[in-house]
């Protein structure tokens, strides 16, 4: 009897092993997506609103916690790539971006379909900004020059590090010529500290 179950325990196994890693997971998944259509399908009959339902049911813990999360999520996900600074950029400044309608509805009367460009249309040289739009974005341009004026990263000064200038602006020269040579320098550093150097 001991042999026999040992023989369906090892057909179990090798089938389990068959399977793709993340079958257990899969396999949740799908059956939680079930129970949520068969509640979806109890509350459509009973003409409740499943959100609200759902709602409901979950405890107060919970909702703080998984609010707590959201607001964790951090959207800014720093430098990467100065083509993805560029985009995080220009999508801040036009969410900034208040339109003025009327102006734009007076435009729009005045052009007609000459307003929509296509490439057959010659509108160049016709537009011409309103005092109120060059100041708005003259102001814009000011905040952003200032802003980048107040940045600038502070780097921190290491007392332990090797004193190697003698004033600020050789030590500029030598973290300079460090940054440049340092990895060529390295060995003949070492023998000088040593006392090895020919």
């Amino acid at each position: 009897e001991a042999c026999k179950l040992n023989s369906q325990e090892v057909v179990e196994e090798d089938k389990r092993l068959k399977l793709p890693p993340n079958w257990e997971a899969k396999k949740a998944r799908l059956e939680w997506e079930l129970q949520v259509q068969e509640k979806k399908k109890e509350c459509a009959a009973r003409g409740e609103d499943y959100e609200r339902v759902k709602l409901l049911e979950i405890s107060a813990e919970d909702a703080e916690r998984w609010e707590r999360k959201k607001k964790k999520k951090n959207p800014d996900l720093g430098f990467s790539d100065y083509a993805a600074a560029q985009l995080r950029q220009y999508q801040r400044l036009t969410r900034q971006i208040k339109p003025d309608l009327e102006q734009y509805e007076k435009l729009k009367e005045q052009h007609g379909d000459a307003l929509y460009p296509t490439s057959d249309s010659l509108l160049h040289g016709t537009h011409v900004p309103s005092k109120d739009g060059v100041d708005r974005m003259v102001a814009d341009l000011e905040k952003q020059i200032e802003k980048r004026e107040k940045y600038s990263r502070r780097r921190p000064y290491n007392d332990d590090a090797d004193i190697d200038y003698i004033n600020e602006r050789n030590a500029k020269f030598n973290q300079k010529a460090e940054r440049f040579y340092g990895k060529y320098t390295a060995e003949i550093k070492q023998n000088l500290e040593r006392g090895t150097a020919v």
